[in-house]
């Protein structure tokens, strides 16, 4: 319809506009082609309507005998006036020189003196009616049948026969079946009446029942067909007097095998003899018919079935039985129901344009199923390339041509009958071009791509219009040698390729391209010449694939050879799969057959073949489905309890067994129970399969009975149950009278309900069977609720706020009402929510025990199996400790849901210590409780248990699903919806299925992953003014649920704005190109701006982008270098003012001599082994660092590498950090404000902490270098920022942490230089302790491994950092000797204090 509309206004607006616009709306075939309705007009055309022509009477199927004359009725409405012929057996009839066949004027055939006989039948055949228009076109009518009568022929006749009176008799007269109308009977000479006791059935046999003695005589039949009646032998019925001795019960007519058409009328015959007198009764299917209150069923003389108006329900088995009380006799027959074919769908009236294809739409139904042809003017419709019978019945013309106008007919046939609708095909001229410049011919045209069955076409845009923004373009094709032609359009104006499909392959086919513009269809190119490669012979499907089922675990599938594909076929491929699953199992096969065992019994498969060559896998054949045996049930049931009713009858309850143990129909359950003291004596029960509970009546009592039950299905029975016990009571309660008034009632009144509890009456000699509580606002008898007599409690609900309640209760049996119990309450209003969730929590859900309660199980558990399945286990403390149960007590399961909030509990009796609760919704959380019940005693609840379901694949598809356009950017929508009402778990992700094609396979479609629980998507370079259907499946966990409906959105037609950043991308995606989804945090990358599809995001202008990213590098850089130039200044005019060197306590750190005998110490500090404790209460700390331990001893470090030592000299300084001057400046600095100097290394565990001081071996002092540089970290280890810290940390600090503060924000360590003249000082305040384990050295130095210090994200080289060696043995033998102790808050001061002293020395060697 949607192409109707398109086809409708395109030739209402403009003269080119109906030819050029027609062909781009054709997406595909017969997608422009106007149906029906008013024609499409167009300014300054005059188009052709369609013309009325059709039958008015059609010819039917005649039964007709020799010499009589005969109608054949036809009749056809056409202006003008229709010429009329007829057809027999498919050739034309001369009735011109034929003197017995003539045309009547009204279009009838009549046929005078029909001539019939044994060599010549010219009359008898198939007729048709042919209707003829010049200049419009020709009908054919239905084809009729003309059947002559033979000549009669007895088949059987009447034979000589006695009967007794009152009994049946039949005497037979069988002839040809067309001749049965003709038969009539006779006794002793004369015509005899048929009435309700005489029958003539249809094959002409005569039933007489309840005969008399006035039903003797001569009987015949005669058969009068036209010529002089034939007679039958004469036969003699005796009619004997009755008698009392009995003969054997005997038919003499069997009902047999029918077919039927619909409306017509059935006979089954059914007549039997014997004595006593037999009676008739009919079953269908097994089931008893009603022939007393039917209208359509009767029963005839003899007991024969008439079924009148015959529908399709009535086929089936048919059974007649007879029974006389002394013995039963039964015959069965088939009645078989036929359908003529009937139209479900009649073909339509079509314009189209030349080149256009079209479809003729035909469906059809009837039984059995019709076959359909197509007749064009008369004259049969043979498929070629360009007429095909598409979808079953559909015809399909493509590339139209003049000659293709005309009237279609759709002729549908079946063994019943044939039936024929038909439209017409009106063929449009182009209107003219409009006044104004037409393009020439499209350049350069040529095939980009050539496949076995599509080219794809590319060119440039005509000379004329150089730009060629709004041209749109044809591409005509036909086969070489052909001049049927076809055509392509493009999608969207300026389109310049096109991909022509469906080609056949190793073939020739020319093609043109022509340009349209506003005025009109320009010049055509130069036609191009292209042939499709050959295509790779596969195997086509195996043909007439058959499954059976041998056993209940196997399946035997058979195939056929494949009818089409080049070469030998190498083996074959059996793919099977268990119905509802989604995993497919193959096996290789090299027969035509193969049998699959270890199936699931009485499970579904589905099965398909595929069939190998040298090439590769063929076609696959459709899926078939068979189902394997049943078999005898492989469990027990389950759930198995007994409720002691009264002191002669126990009732028991089961639940079927799991579903996949049934293996078949459950028929029934035997129920099996014997006296506990005699085991020998066993009783069983039989009851039907849909019943899950029985009452065994009639036992002993105060006896213990065992109970056990087993399933059964055709095949046999399966396992039962164990032994299960119960004892019936001594007495039975009294039930002559009503029960007494409840001993107490409580009400607790709420906002919008009051729950009520009660205790039974204190007299429990007397039968309650249950309880009945009426309420009302001023009154109990406004409402009455009854409930369980195992019930104490019960929350009215749906109540009035601050309203005032009375309340009654009375218990009640099979003799009546108790005397009732009142109270009334006030509800709360509105406001008041005091005590409410502690109230529904403890006393809606626990009743009030009564005076001697029973303990409640404990131990409740809950143990989840599957999806929809979890069993309940509990503990009783009341049993003793082998917990076996041996009295008549019984458990109460309840369980619920809390979403919704309102759910209620669902209940169930067990006597185990365990229930299976089945039937739950997957991935929810529940709540089961146990309650045990003994004779009239029961417990609390116990506390609850929780358990929540397995996940399972959604079983809903997504929901509201709704596609809009973004706005500013047309060939962008916006694709939202929400989650699955059955989600059946947490969603993963969803895939988005899209097509033009809403018919389309669904591998066919474009496919969208959405990760995650997003409900929205974008996609993006969809084609312009082009329907899109969309279909969303949601997935979990355990797999992808069911699609959604497919959502129909059109994408806005072209404008000024089609150019924008979706058609500007420079490096993007070409167009049909998919990228993946990469989340709603994704951000475009810098080197494109345009956005794949699917992404979240917006594509980023590039030229502002990169204007960003500069001015933020500058702005970073004139930062850093004005910091820089300031730390630097403060820095050294600071450090000159404290360049005295450091003394440790005994004196070891103290330089003799003159300047010149002065060195700096060593300072080769090892990397990989250093070791710092986290800075605790850090005010700022940098998220991306991290803590890395030093080593607990000397023996943890390595020597270091020679190869470092050419390089250190070449390294540049660098550090990052976030912190102000000040801080880094000054070891005193303001606290808040210092960073943590955190080193990690690959070498070490992180945050190992230090205890022991690091033990030092003796080495002269040397001079050493310390460098913090830029090298490419070999250990591919993350950068970071060392920072240093004071020893003024928080005074709550209670492990010692070692802290490294740098001379300069600029510099962690510095290339040493001489120091300048004059001995240094050390301040002696300041205690000197190893800052890390020292190693002795050599004067050359040895391997070691390295760390980058440098920005995060940024490739770093190595930076080698050297520690100081001792100057003395003896500050080193104090370091061993040190290096068990552990520090205390004074000597950590002390330390800290010597630590400063060592960097005041490295400050005045690097500054100097």
């Amino acid at each position: 319809m949607a192409a109707e509309r398109g086809a409708r206004r395109l030739l209402s607006t403009s003269s080119f506009w109906l030819c050029c616009l027609l062909l781009l709306g054709r997406r595909a075939p017969g997608a422009a082609a106007a149906r029906s309705g008013s024609p499409p007009q167009s300014p300054g055309s005059s188009i052709r309507t369609f013309t009325p022509f059709y039958f008015l009477v059609e010819p039917m199927d005649t039964l007709s005998i020799r010499g009589s004359s005969v109608v054949l009725n036809c009749s056809a409405y056409s202006e003008p006036s229709p010429k009329i012929e007829w057809k027999k057996d498919g050739t034309f009839l001369n009735l011109v020189s034929d003197d017995r066949r003539q045309l009547l004027p009204d279009g009838s055939l009549f046929i005078s003196n029909v001539v019939h006989s044994k060599h010549n039948k010219p009359d008898e055949g198939y007729y048709q009616c042919v209707a003829t228009v010049e200049s419009l076109g020709t009908i054919v009518s239905r084809t009729a049948k003309l059947t002559v009568a033979g000549l009669p022929r007895f088949s059987s006749q009447p034979e000589h026969s006695s009967v007794y009176v009152g009994d049946s008799a039949i005497l037979n007269c069988e002839v040809n079946a067309d001749l049965v109308p003709f038969v009539r009977w006779e006794q002793n000479r004369q015509p005899l009446l048929l009435d309700d006791r005489v029958l003539k059935l249809p094959s002409g046999t005569l039933v007489i029942s309840n005969t008399t003695e006035g039903d003797g005589g001569l009987y015949r039949c005669i058969v009068e067909s036209g010529g002089p009646p034939k007679y039958s032998d004469e036969a003699e019925l005796k009619v004997l007097p009755g008698s009392d001795v009995t003969s054997n019960l005997v038919f003499l007519k069997q009902p047999s095998s029918l077919v039927r058409i619909i409306g017509q009328s059935a006979v089954l015959p059914c007549v039997a003899s014997g004595l006593p007198l037999p009676t008739i009764r009919w079953m269908k299917n097994e089931e008893a018919l009603d022939t007393e209150r039917s209208e359509r069923l009767v029963l005839l003389a003899g007991g024969s079935l008439e079924i009148s108006d015959v529908m399709e329900d009535d086929a089936g088995t048919y059974f007649c039985v007879a029974d006389n009380g002394n013995e039963t006799v039964e015959a069965q027959a088939e009645l078989t129901v036929q359908a003529q074919p009937e139209f479900l769908k009649q073909p339509t009236n079509i314009y189209a344009h030349e080149s256009m294809d079209i479809v003729f739409e035909c469906e059809v139904t009837g039984k059995p199923t019709p076959t359909v042809k197509w007749v064009k003017n008369g004259d049969m419709v043979i498929p070629s390339d360009y007429f095909k019978i598409v979808k079953e019945h559909n015809l399909q013309v493509l590339g139209l041509v003049k000659s293709d106008e005309g009237f279609y007919q759709c002729i549908a046939e079946n063994d019943v009958g044939n039936a024929q609708a038909g439209a017409q095909l009106i063929i449009l001229e182009h209107a003219p071009a409009t006044s104004g410049p037409l393009p020439s011919a499209p350049r350069d045209v040529v095939a980009s791509l050539v496949s076995t069955r599509f080219i794809k076409l590319t060119w440039r845009t005509p000379a004329s219009d150089p730009h060629g923004d709004n041209l749109t373009y044809s591409v005509f094709y036909t086969k070489e040698g052909i001049t049927r032609e076809r055509f392509e359009n493009t999608s969207y104006p300026g389109e310049m390729q096109v991909t022509v499909q469906n080609l056949m392959p190793a073939t020739v086919y020319i093609f043109r391209v022509m340009a349209h513009n506003k005025h009109g269809s320009g010049e055509s190119s130069a036609p191009l010449r292209v042939e499709t490669q050959p295509e790779v012979q596969l195997p086509g499907p195996a043909p007439n694939i058959r499954a059976y089922a041998t056993s209940p675990t196997s399946i035997t599938v058979t195939w056929e050879t494949p009818l089409s594909g080049n070469g030998e076929i190498q083996n074959y491929k059996l793919y099977y799969m268990e119905k509802g699953t989604d995993k497919e199992q193959d096996v290789d096969v090299s027969s035509h057959s193969h049998t699959i065992n270890g199936l699931k019994k009485y499970t579904e498969y589905s099965f398909r073949v595929v069939a190998y060559n040298k090439h590769g896998p063929g076609v696959s054949t459709q899926d078939v489905a068979f189902q394997t045996l049943s078999d005898v049930p492989s469990a027990a049931p389950q759930n198995l309890s007994l409720e002691v009713r009264n002191s002669k009858s126990i009732m028991i309850h089961w639940q079927p067994p799991p579903l996949a143990t049934q293996n078949g129909q459950i028929t029934g359950y035997k129920i099996r129970y014997r006296k506990a003291s005699r085991k020998s004596d066993v009783t069983e029960t039989l009851v039907p399969g849909t019943q899950l509970s029985q009452l065994i009546e009639g036992l002993d009592r105060g006896t213990e009975y065992n109970f056990r039950v087993a399933a059964l299905t055709v095949n046999g029975t399966g396992p039962a149950t164990d032994w299960l016990s119960a004892e019936t009571f001594e007495s039975d309660l009294d039930e002559t009278r009503v029960p007494e008034v409840p001993s107490s009632l409580h009400v607790r009144p709420l906002v919008t309900s009051i729950v009520v509890s009660w205790t039974p009456p204190e007299n429990q000699n007397i039968v309650v069977r249950g309880y009945a509580i009426g309420y009302g606002i001023g009154s109990p008898h406004a409402q009455t609720i009854k409930v369980d007599y195992k019930q104490r409690y019960y929350t009215i609900e749906n109540l009035d706020p601050s309203s005032h309640y009375v309340i009654t209760l009375k218990a009640f049996n099979n003799v009546g009402e108790g005397i009732p119990l009142y109270e009334s309450a006030v509800t709360r209003p509105h406001t008041d929510t005091s005590e409410v969730d502690l109230f529904v929590i403890n006393a809606p859900y626990t009743p009030v025990p009564d005076p001697t309660p029973m303990m409640p199980p404990v131990g409740v558990q809950a143990s989840i199996l599957s999806h929809d399945t979890i069993r309940i286990t509990w503990a009783d403390n009341s049993l003793p400790k082998h917990q076996k149960i041996t009295d008549s007590r019984y458990y109460t399961v309840r369980w619920k849901t809390n979403i919704p909030a309102n759910t209620k509990y669902k209940n169930a009796n067990a006597t185990t210590l365990s229930y299976l609760v089945t039937g739950l919704k997957a991935n929810t959380l529940y709540e089961f409780s146990v309650m045990v019940t003994k004779g009239r005693r029961s417990s609390t609840w116990s506390m609850t248990a929780h358990g929540t379901t397995f996940e399972l694949v959604p079983t809903s598809p997504p929901k509201d699903v709704t596609v809009v356009s973004k706005e500013g950017k047309p060939r962008t929508i916006i694709v939202n919806w929400q989650p699955p009402s059955e989600a059946n778990g947490k969603i993963t992700g969803y895939i988005i299925y899209y097509s033009t094609d809403v018919n389309a396979e669904i591998h066919d479609w474009v496919i969208e992953p959405v990760v995650g629980n997003r409900l929205t998507h974008q996609i993006q370079e969809l084609t312009l003014d082009t329907p899109y259907y969309f279909k969303i499946q949601a997935r979990n966990s355990k797999g992808m649920g069911p699609m959604s409906e497919a959502v129909q959105f059109r994408t806005p037609k072209a404008d000024s704005s089609d150019k924008m950043p979706n058609d500007q991308a420079s490096g993007s995606a070409g167009k049909g190109s998919r990228l993946p989804d990469l989340g709603s945090d994704y951000k475009t990358p810098m080197n494109g701006n345009n956005s794949p599809h699917g992404s979240p995001t917006s594509p980023l202008d590039s030229n502002m982008l990169l204007v960003i990213i500069i001015s933020v590098g500058v702005i970073t850089i004139v930062v850093v270098v004005i910091i820089a130039i300031f730390c630097t200044k403060r820095t050294t005019s600071h450090q000159k003012k404290k360049r005295a060197a450091c003394k440790s306590v005994n004196g070891s750190h103290k330089y003799k001599g003159n300047a010149k005998d002065v060195k700096p110490p060593d300072l080769w500090i090892h990397h990989e082994r250093l070791e710092l404790k986290p800075i605790d209460k850090s005010p700022d700390p940098n998220p991306i660092m991290t803590d890395t331990p030093i080593p607990r001893n000397s023996q943890d470090i390595t020597p270091v590498d020679n190869s470092m030592d050419s390089n250190i000299h070449q390294r540049r300084n660098s550090y990052r950090g976030h912190e102000s001057e000040d801080s880094m400046s000054t070891l005193a600095g303001r606290r808040g404000m210092r960073p943590k100097m955190m080193m990690p290394f690959d070498s070490q565990p992180p945050q190992q902490s230090i205890r022991n001081t690091p033990s030092t071996d003796t080495m002269p002092a040397s001079s050493s270098q310390t460098c913090c540089t830029d090298h490419q970290d070999p250990e591919g280890a993350t950068s970071s920022s060392y920072l240093a810290s004071s020893q003024e940390e928080d005074s709550g600090q209670s492990l010692p942490t070692a802290h490294v503060r740098p001379s300069h924000p600029l510099k962690s360590f510095a290339v040493p230089a001489i120091p300048p003249p004059g001995p240094p000082t050390y301040d002696p305040t300041l205690p000197s302790t190893p800052l890390l384990s020292q190693q002795a050295l050599s004067h050359h130095i040895h391997s070691m491994k390295t760390a980058s210090i440098g920005t995060l994200g940024r490739s770093r080289p190595p930076m080698p950092v050297v520690v100081p060696s001792a100057p003395e043995v003896q500050e080193t033998t104090r370091m061993l000797e040190d290096s068990e102790s552990s520090y205390e808050p004074d000597e950590l001061t002390k330390e800290m204090a010597h630590l400063e002293g060592l960097m005041k020395d490295l400050n005045a060697i690097t500054t100097a």
